[in-house]
C-alpha cells in the first residue's frame, strides 16, 4: 500500500508547539546572541543584563503566575548560525518571542524566520537600516537604526564645526548602513565626505586603511566596528601618528573596556551612545539605573559592561511587559501587545512606532543618543 505524506506548513508547526507551550510551568524567552566569535564580548554582556532582568520579574512574582525562563543559544557571531539557532528556539525550545541577534546581519539572517514562523522578536542592538525598510511585521527595535543615530547627530554637528568627514567602516550591513545614513546627513548639512575604508569584522591589522585617511584633508574620521575592533584602531592611529578627531558610532563601544584596553591611545575619541551609567542621575529613569548598576557589580562583572548590557535588561523587560497586557504567551497576542507597551526604559521610553512598508510596518523606539568623549582615561559628557 502506498501512503502519500503532506508537509506540515511551518506556520501550522509553529502553532502547534505554542498550543502546547501554553501548558508549560514556565514563559520561555528565546536569546539569540553571539557568546563566541568576533562579537562575543558585546553578546555575553547582552545576555548577564538579560539575567538581571527576568531575576528582577521572577523576585516579583515573575509573570501571569509563572517564572521567566531565558533560553539561550550562541549564534557564533555567524549568520547562517543566527537563522539556524532562531528555527531551534522557535521548534524545539517552542519560544514564544526571542530577543536578539546583536549585529545587524545576524538580525538580517534571523528575519526571514520570524515571518516563516510567524514569531515576533524586540532587537536590542542592530542598528542596519535594512532592517526597517526589509517589511518585516515580527520585528520591535529598540536599539536606534543608523538613521535615526545620525539624526541625532545632526543637532550637533554644526557645533563640532565639521567640514569634511572620512570614513572607516566594518564591511557589513550595520557598518555599510552607518556610512550611508550618516553621509547623508552630513551631505544635507553641507559637509563634504571624503574616503570610505571598509575592514572585514576579523581584521587585526588597519594600518593600512588608517595610513590612507591620515593622508587625506578630512579632519574628522566616523568608525563603526565593535570594541575589540575599536581598541586596535586607536592603538595603530597613534602608533603611525593620525591626529584627527576620531568618532564613533553604534551606540555600544564600551568606552571603559576602551580605555582598558587602549590606554592613551583612547584620549581625545568621542563616542555616540545610548546609555549614560556613568551619569546617572542624568539618565530619563535615575532609579532604574542605579538599581541595574548596583546589581551589576554585586553579581562581579566589570562596570565596562554596562553599556551594553542594559540593552539585554531592557529587551527583556520589553517582551516581559508584552506578554504580561497579552494575559498569555502566544505569539499572535505578543506581537499584537508589543504594538501597545510603553515601558521606561533606562535610555528612554519604549514605545513601539511603525516603520517601513505599508502593510508590513515594524516596530522602532526611539531611545535618546548622547555624545561622551574620553580625557585622561575618563569618560565625560562632550562640551559643546
Amino acid at each position: 500500500m502506498t501512503r502519500t505524506f503532506k508537509a506540515v506548513p511551518a506556520i501550522a508547526l509553529a502553532l502547534a508547539l505554542f498550543d502546547g507551550a501554553a501548558h508549560a510551568q514556565t514563559i520561555k524567552i528565546g536569546v539569540n546572541e553571539p557568546l563566541t566569535g568576533a562579537f562575543a564580548a558585546s553578546g555575553t554582556y547582552v545576555v548577564n543584563g538579560a539575567k538581571i532582568a527576568a531575576d528582577e520579574i521572577n523576585a516579583k512574582g515573575g509573570l501571569l503566575g509563572k517564572k521567566i525562563e531565558l533560553v539561550i543559544e550562541d549564534n557564533k557571531s555567524n549568520p547562517t548560525e543566527a537563522a539556524a539557532v532562531a528555527e531551534k528556539l522557535i521548534t524545539r525550545d517552542k519560544t514564544p518571542v526571542m530577543m536578539g541577534a546583536w549585529g545587524s546581519s545576524l538580525t538580517l539572517a534571523v528575519m526571514p524566520k520570524l515571518v516563516e514562523y510567524e514569531i515576533p522578536m524586540v532587537v536590542e542592538t542592530s542598528s542596519a537600516g535594512k532592517i526597517t525598510t526589509s517589511g518585516n511585521p515580527y520585528i520591535f527595535r529598540i536599539s536606534p537604526p543608523s538613521a535615526v543615530e545620525a539624526a541625532a547627530f545632526s543637532k550637533i554637528v554644526d557645533k563640532l564645526e565639521l567640514k569634511k568627514v572620512d570614513f572607516l567602516v566594518i564591511n557589513n550591513d550595520w557598518g555599510r548602513g552607518t556610512a550611508e545614513d550618516f553621509g547623508k546627513m552630513m551631505k544635507d548639512k553641507g559637509i563634504t565626505i571624503g574616503q570610505v575604508e571598509t575592514m572585514d569584522q576579523s581584521a587585526q591589522d588597519m594600518s593600512a586603511q588608517l595610513s590612507k585617511l591620515k593622508a587625506t584633508d578630512s579632519e574628522t574620521i566616523i568608525v563603526t566596528t565593535a570594541v575589540d575592533q575599536l581598541t586596535l584602531i586607536f592603538k595603530q592611529a597613534a602608533a603611525i601618528g593620525l591626529k584627527k578627531r576620531i568618532i564613533t558610532t553604534g551606540g555600544s563601544q564600551n568606552p571603559d573596556q576602551i580605555i582598558a584596553q587602549a590606554g592613551a591611545a583612547a584620549n581625545g575619541t568621542m563616542h555616540l551612545t545610548t546609555f549614560l551609567p556613568w551619569f546617572p542621575d542624568k539618565t530619563p529613569n535615575p532609579e532604574a539605573t542605579n538599581y541595574f548598576i548596583t546589581e551589576w557589580k554585586k553579581r562581579g562583572f566589570e562596570f565596562a559592561g554596562v553599556t551594553e548590557s542594559f540593552r539585554g535588561y531592557d529587551g527583556i523587560r520589553t517582551a516581559a511587559a508584552a506578554i504580561e497586557k497579552a494575559g498569555k504567551a502566544e505569539p499572535a497576542a505578543i506581537k499584537a501587545a508589543l504594538w501597545e507597551i510603553n515601558i521606561k526604559g533606562l535610555n528612554g521610553d519604549i514605545a513601539f512606532k511603525k516603520s517601513g512598508p505599508a502593510g508590513q510596518e515594524r516596530g522602532q523606539s526611539f531611545p535618546n543618543v548622547y555624545l561622551i568623549e574620553i580625557a585622561d582615561g575618563k569618560v565625560g559628557m562632550k562640551a559643546l
